[in-house]
């Protein structure tokens, strides 16, 4: 007779999700429909329905069918003797290891789709240097970066927008050094007349 008694079982999927929860639903949405894994009217009402989510039941089933974002291995860019470069839309992993070389490197971050919490990067300058663009609203945490005979500059500000990765640097400026700045004003301008 008692066990009508019994405690409601615990329930993870009735906890109350966050702002960012939400925001990054919306994005791997979008992300679907942009590889044409969802059409607009699928879009839209599921859209409508992520933020309106109260708990994770809500939002769980809006990408169900969806497939999963398995984390992408640690990439390594190498600057060689000719230099390189991550521009435009590339999938960000959490670690990021960067040698200047002889050529140089230049990785830009401004048109990347990126929902981790933090990138870990160790970055060499060598010979050649290295330049991080990051988004405004993402922020560096550079205090393990040492300047070498290159140097070491940090130009960019300390305010995070909600659901942004913080970057966190260490390594060395080599002779060629480091730089980590937001876009500059003619990259914004080209930024926005190429729509990104």
């Amino acid at each position: 007779m008692g066990e009508n008694q019994q405690p409601t079982p615990f329930r993870p999927d009735r906890i109350r999700v966050s702002h960012d929860e939400r925001e990054a639903v919306v994005e791997r949405l979008n992300t679907a429909a942009a590889e044409g894994r969802l059409d607009f009217a699928e879009l839209e009402a599921r859209l409508d329905l992520a933020l309106n989510a109260r708990t994770y039941a809500d939002l769980a089933p809006l990408t169900a069918d969806l497939p999963s974002e398995a984390p992408l291995e640690p990439l390594v860019v190498k600057g060689g003797m000719s230099g390189a470069a991550r521009t435009g839309r590339w999938r960000v992993p959490a670690r990021i290891t960067v040698y200047g070389g002889m050529g140089s490197v230049k990785l830009d971050f401004t048109q990347t789709q990126c929902r981790l919490p933090e990138i870990v990067m160790e970055v060499h300058g060598q010979t050649g240097g290295v330049t991080i663009i990051i988004p405004d609203g993402w922020v560096a945490e550079t205090a393990d970066m040492e300047p070498g005979l290159g140097g070491f500059r940090d130009k960019t500000t300390s305010e995070r927008l909600p659901g942004t990765p913080r970057i966190r640097l260490a390594g060395d400026g080599g002779t060629g050094g480091v730089v980590i700045r937001h876009p500059n004003s003619w990259e914004r301008r080209m930024q926005r007349r190429g729509g990104g």
